[in-house]
Formats: structure tokens, sequence, C-alpha cells
């Protein structure tokens, strides 16, 4: 997924604060007559289009902006305030990486595998974190189901059997991660990835069940992400060995 270009963002941003920039009524003078208040600049249709736009952007540059977001902003007053705040987030973002870090590298949750983010990125925008990484795993367990035609296992007892270096089986198809070659690489492949799959489904799947949360923190879900996000790289690029 392409990074977000952050001078088009800029642009678009700048475009929703004219349009919804609130000017004065035109008073003639001499006209004897004053008209308190002011309008819109743009049309409301207009301040709807670039809103949408906007909101977008937000969801990329300030996560979790929703959350506190008021039920009724007939004005755009609070929406105006998120997109400056974004906008100087752009702007500035190679200096407070310079000032306030170690130029480390980020870690983008939209540049993840679609599994892991897509059907939790609504969730994450609104700042439920750990909702977000329930739903990357019900993601991955539904596309390893279906990618090996078997709704009748799932979570563990899918990924040991899909990983599993036995020999495929009649309704019991492996996932392979390279041609058996023989080697101890082969082996420790399938053995690591067959671990890994569960420990996520042991240790962050199944307690998250049972353990109610509410929202979960951000950094800790995003590394809970990026896991899932590994395993859906594995089984979305592995071929499928059949009996």
């Amino acid at each position: 997924m392409a990074k977000l270009d952050v001078d088009w963002a800029i642009k678009e941003i700048d475009a929703f604060l004219h349009v919804t920039d609130q000017v004065a009524y035109n008073n003639r003078p001499g006209s004897g007559v004053f008209i308190a208040g002011g309008h819109m600049r743009g049309t409301n249709t207009d301040a709807s289009a670039r809103a949408h736009v906007v909101e977008q952007i937000l969801d990329r540059v300030l996560p979790g902006w929703r959350k506190d977001a008021p039920e009724k902003d007939a004005k755009y007053s609070w929406l105006r305030d998120q997109a400056s705040r974004a906008k100087a987030a752009l702007q500035r973002q190679a200096e407070l990486v310079e000032k306030l870090g170690d130029n480390a590298p980020d870690m983008d949750a939209a540049n993840l595998h679609p599994w892991a983010w897509e059907n939790g990125k609504s969730y994450w925008n609104t700042g439920h974190y750990h909702q977000a990484v329930m739903q990357a795993a019900i993601r991955v367990n539904a596309e390893t189901q279906a990618k090996l035609s078997r709704m009748d296992v799932s979570e563990t007892d899918l990924f040991n059997q899909a990983f599993s270096l036995n020999d495929p089986t009649e309704g019991a198809p492996r996932l392979r991660l390279m041609e058996n070659d023989g080697s101890k690489t082969y082996e420790n492949l399938h053995r690591g990835a067959r671990a890994f799959a569960e420990g996520l489904y042991a240790a962050i799947r199944n307690p998250g069940v049972h353990v109610p949360h509410d929202g979960g923190e951000e950094q800790l879900a995003l590394e809970q992400l990026a896991a899932f996000s590994l395993l859906a790289r594995w089984v979305d690029q592995a071929d499928v060995l059949e009996a």
C-alpha cells in the first residue's frame, strides 16, 4: 500500500478549511442596513464533500480522533480543529521525529496485510484497539479456512493441521511455505509457523474473547496486529498441498 501523500493531504485540508471558514455578511456602508453574524464561505454540499476526504486523512494522521467527536458539528467547528491539528502534524512530522525521538522506523497500521487491518480499522479509528485485534484474528482464521476448505476446524487446531509436517490426507490439505527439499530449513519454517499461529490464538485471541476491555492500549494492540499481519502473509503466500 502506498504511503500517504503529505502534500496532497495538506492541500485537501486547506481546501476544507477554506470552504468551511465563517465570513461576515456583506454590510454595505450607507445602506442603513446592518446584518449581524456570518455564514460559511462555501456551500453545504461542497463542505460535506471536503469533510468526507478530510475524515479519511485524519484516520491516517490522527488515529482515534473519532473517539471524542461530538454528535453534532453543524458548522464543522470541531472537525476544523482536528483538521488543523492534522495539518500541523503533517507539516512538522520530520521536525518532531528529529526533536522528540531517535528517528526509529514508523509502523503504519494501514500498511499491514489487509486481513489484519480491513475488518478492524473502523474499531481502530474510534479508539477500540483491542476489538480491532480481535477482528484481525477472526479474519485470518476465516481466510485460512477458506483457502484450505476446512470449515470443520478453526483457530489453534486449524493452524496446527495446516502447518503440520505430516503428508496431507483426504480432506486435510497442508500449507507449504517452501518446497520440501529435505532440509532443516523446510522443517524449521513450518514448525515455527505452526507454533507462532498457536501462540497468537492461545495467548491473544482466546483470552481476548473472555476479558472485557475499554479499548485497550494502542501500542500493544499495534504490535499484536503486526503479529497477525505476519501470519496472514504466510498463509496468503503459502501453497496448498492436497492429498
